[in-house]
């Protein structure tokens, strides 16, 4: 049996603003209707052939990549179980719960581990490389896709290739070789033999669980104590891993962890195109540009402007004189860097979050599980939201230390619990929260409610919220 898993955990601080703590790159579209999570989705959805698949991703990210599942109608009659990080371990921890995850399912399961933040243009030959790959893992060896080099890109790594593997097209790894400097990147493309590291695999899952026990003892036992510790969801769909064994998991890359240890490693080389998606600069390459070389989504003009890339969904942007730029619109932040400096953009991500500021993690519009709010206005002792509420969906029963609030409906009914009193806000009524006063809003009817919130207060941050019940099990 062929199982995807998808590894959903990095949050893409490269391709900030658009990709933040709250919403990381696997949830990106780039200019299409399907984020990168689904096209992956949709890419591996004709291996699954036992209807099975995962995710492995962060527990607040379960939500969001339920709608991403429900979402994508490719996936529909697939088994996807999301396996719940509490806490971000690198791709060995994850890996190894995947593969107990696996195991349990079927003994003669077969794992094909991919990224969620990557592009594969030519999905059909990527189906065929993985089908290659899972025949070739059937005799206990550890499968890796290389990508064939089309320059000496610096920003990969790569992996030298030996001797071919009979008649398959599979080839012995030599040996792992962390990102380059330009002079060897060159010298590698000029050999032959060496591949970027695609961080793609299938290996059968008992395969790779012996390698752990091998290679990372410590890890596979401590993965094993954090999946025994788990808490199952009711249909089979969610396992949420133990906080504190998972934690205690080496943070570590299965590269390091196996990869460079094991004795049974090929690598697959493969021609179907391939993107990490690494940069602002990896993504301006993936639309068309115009004879100046400017690429853009959204609206945008360029006066006697060069190779430039331009992202906007909410205003024009007007670029003249200009050459070799990545500008990034959103509606609380605005990148402009050269596309030289595009990997610099990760030490942006870096102060702020220094700085304790909430542009590193959070986005002015953000999702919740009940629907979104979105900051309208802020300023000294007040903030001002739009929040929506999807049908059936109810807030956390909570209070706040610090701050009132003032709710104007705009469309739609509002049930409202405030200490021991419960009653309906209909369009165009509102009402008042004070400090400290236990309250719950929910959405009792079959339209999306839209309200107005005025926060008032001396300290208005999302973390003065103390919750006594959620559906959402995020009390505690």
């Amino acid at each position: 049996m062929l199982i995807p898993v998808i590894l959903s955990g990095g949050t893409g601080t490269r391709l900030w603003p658009v990709s933040r703590e709250a919403f990381p790159k696997p949830f990106m579209k780039l200019g299409g209707e399907f984020s990168l999570l689904q096209r992956t989705m949709a890419r591996c959805a004709p291996l699954a052939d036992g209807n099975q698949a995962a995710i492995v991703s962060n527990r607040e990210y379960q939500f969001k990549t339920r709608e991403e599942i429900a979402g994508l109608p490719a996936f529909k009659g697939i088994q996807c179980t999301q396996l719940l990080e509490p806490a971000g371990r690198n791709t060995a921890p994850a890996i190894a719960i995947a593969a107990l995850w696996a195991d349990s399912l079927a003994p003669d399961a077969t794992l094909l581990v991919l990224p969620a933040d990557h592009l594969i243009p030519d999905e059909a030959a990527f189906q065929a490389a993985a089908r290659n790959a899972a025949q070739i893992a059937q005799d206990g060896s550890l499968v890796l896709f290389g990508i064939q080099p089309t320059g000496p890109e610096t920003g990969f790594g790569y992996i030298e290739a030996g001797a071919p593997l009979g008649a398959s097209d599979a080839r012995r790894v030599v040996r792992f070789v962390e990102k380059p400097d330009a002079t060897r990147a060159a010298m590698f493309l000029q050999t032959g033999n060496f591949v970027w590291n695609s961080g793609m695999f299938c290996f059968r899952a008992k395969a790779i669980i012996a390698a752990l026990d091998a290679h990372a003892p410590d890890l596979m036992a401590q993965a094993r104590l954090a999946w025994a510790a788990s808490q199952r969801g009711a249909t089979a769909d969610r396992v949420e891993l133990d906080a504190t064994a998972f934690a205690a998991c080496r943070d570590v890359s299965i590269d390091v962890a196996v990869m460079e240890k094991a004795g049974d490693v090929v690598v697959l080389p493969s021609r179907f195109g391939w993107s990490d998606i690494g940069s602002w600069k990896a993504v301006a390459e993936q639309f068309e540009a115009d004879t100046d070389g400017n690429t853009t989504v959204g609206e945008a003009i360029f006066v006697n402007a060069h190779n430039t890339h331009v992202q906007s969904d909410d205003r024009l942007v007007a670029m003249v004189g200009v050459d070799n730029l990545l500008v990034i619109d959103t509606p609380d932040a605005l990148l402009v860097a050269s596309k030289d400096a595009s990997q610099q953009v990760k030490d942006i991500v870096t102060r702020l979050k220094a700085s304790g500021h909430e542009a590193a993690r959070l986005h002015r519009t953000v999702a919740r599980p009940w629907g979104t709010y979105t900051v309208l206005q802020e300023g000294a002792r007040f903030k001002i939201k739009r929040i929506e509420v999807k049908s059936g969906q109810t807030l956390s029963l909570q209070m706040h230390h610090h701050r009132s609030e003032h709710w104007i409906v705009v469309s739609g009914t509002a049930k409202v619990t405030c200490d021991d009193r419960s009653f309906l806000v209909a369009a165009n009524e509102s009402t008042y929260i004070p400090i400290g006063t236990r309250h719950r809003l929910e959405n009792p009817g079959v339209l999306d409610l839209v309200m107005i919130e005025v926060q008032c207060g001396d300290y208005l941050g999302e973390d003065d919220i103390v919750r006594f019940e959620d559906k959402y099990g995020r009390v505690g």
